[in-house]
């Protein structure tokens, strides 16, 4: 099964997550309230939901409830509060994990995979290692030198679409592509608004680089040339 269903009363949530979930292979359904979020639930052949807290005709956790009472199927639950107990009671009544609004959809992507990964028995992809920097794509942490690094979810993908490819150098279109999706409006700059954020965290400049490398006229380079 690779059926995904995401409940949401929000339309742009619906529609980004499933763009980005169908664009990864994943069939996909969605349901703009807790009933017919459970009816679809109920009615099987999935392989995990998406199920946002704040819900018409019937909350998220109680969906979630109903849902566990009756099968195992994966939950992830969206939240866009941040109060610990929402989280708390959410993994208590048997969600699986959750991800607070608002949210990057390839880091819902990302969620979704490693719980199916876990579920299936899947090896997870490894971590990236390079020279005391560690980047780790299943729990989507990165740390230098042991100390953890406060990264935005976009300057994580970025990073990694570096990091895992040491040497190549990615022109900024592409990283476009890879990190905002081939549907972004915006400009080759943000690519460079993101890196200068990034840099910082990795506690480097533009003059002297260790893990990014401007190229000239093209884009960025993790790392030494290949």
């Amino acid at each position: 099964m690779n059926t995904v269903l995401v409940v949401d009363d929000e339309p742009s949530v619906r529609k980004v997550a499933s763009a980005y979930l169908e664009r990864e292979g994943f069939e996909v359904r969605t349901a703009a309230d807790g009933m017919d979020g459970l009816r679809q639930a109920e009615e099987g052949g999935l392989a995990l939901v998406v199920l946002d807290v704040m819900l018409p005709k019937m909350n998220g956790l109680d969906v979630c409830k109903r849902i566990r009472a009756a099968s195992n199927v994966p939950i992830i639950l969206l939240t866009a509060r941040g109060e610990e107990f929402d989280r708390v009671l959410g993994l208590e009544l048997g969600a699986d994990d959750y991800v607070v609004k608002p949210f990057s959809p390839r880091e819902l992507v990302a969620r979704v995979k490693a719980i199916l990964r876990r579920t299936s028995g899947e090896a997870a992809p490894a971590p990236v290692m390079y020279e005391g920097l560690r980047v780790d794509p299943v729990t989507r942490t990165a740390s230098l030198a042991g100390q953890a690094l406060d990264l935005s979810a976009l300057e994580f993908d970025l990073l990694y679409e570096l990091a895992r490819a040491p040497g190549r150098v990615f022109a900024r279109n592409e990283l476009i592509q890879r990190v905002w999706g081939e549907d972004f409006p915006g400009v080759d700059r943000v690519v460079d608004v993101h890196m200068v954020s990034l840099r910082k965290h990795l506690g480097e400049s533009g003059q002297s680089p260790r893990f990014i490398h401007a190229v000239r006229g093209v884009g960025y380079r993790f790392g030494r040339p290949e």
